[in-house]
């Protein structure tokens, strides 16, 4: 998923560096917005999946074969493909709507919905409602599952006893915990900081982060 994340705005990127062509079609800019919320949206998903098993895998290490069995797993990755698809294909759809002018320059790195929706020329109520709800509802809501069972892990490795046991057990998710908070950090304060500020350069700046350092 992280190879797909980054291939959907890398690569154009480093085309438009190497032959100073930052242009784009329309076309293009709606397919790139669709497939980079797809599979930003899985990252999302799957993270709170990780997340899950992390708090399985120390809270309850007898039971986890029992748990984390491959029907769950399948069903849990299935789920995450399905409502990201959805969301995915809900966002562009609306921003495919809307009125643009012509000859449009896009203060980003890739077409950023947000930014796609700044730059309209017709009514974009609906688009901010639908994208900012979306952030809070899945962005939250997925962060919010994080933190219930990270909450519920430390609670769990302060009762280890041993210096040693707490350490192995905090080693287990020390990775995922790193690039839970580059990820979620970096883009909630692109679409939260965008309803404050005006500032094209710190939200690309941010989305760097996100989209590429990340995965």
């Amino acid at each position: 998923v992280d190879i797909c994340f980054t291939s959907t705005t890398v690569p154009k990127m480093l085309w438009n560096i190497q032959t100073q062509s930052r242009v784009i079609t329309y076309e293009g800019c709606i397919t790139q917005m669709y497939f980079f919320l797809l599979f930003a949206g899985l990252d999302n998903f799957l993270l709170t999946v990780m997340a899950y098993d992390r708090y399985v895998a120390i809270c309850h290490p007898l039971y986890y074969m029992v748990i984390m069995n491959p029907q769950l797993c399948g069903l849990l990755v299935l789920v995450s493909w399905i409502m990201s698809a959805l969301y995915a294909l809900l966002q562009s759809l609306i921003v495919s709507g809307l009125s643009f002018c012509a000859d449009l320059e896009i203060p980003h790195f890739f077409c950023e919905l947000n930014q796609m929706v700044q730059l309209a020329c017709s009514d974009t109520f609906l688009n901010n409602m639908v994208m900012y709800f979306g952030v809070v509802l899945l962005g939250g809501g997925a962060l919010a599952g994080i933190l219930y069972s990270y909450s519920k892990i430390v609670s769990s490795i302060r009762g280890i006893s041993s210096a040693q046991g707490k350490y192995k057990a905090f080693s287990t998710c020390a990775s995922h915990l790193s690039v839970v908070s580059l990820f979620y950090c970096a883009s909630l304060g692109v679409y939260l900081s965008s309803a404050a500020t005006q500032s094209s350069h710190s939200s690309a700046t941010a989305s760097v982060m996100y989209a590429v350092v990340t995965p």
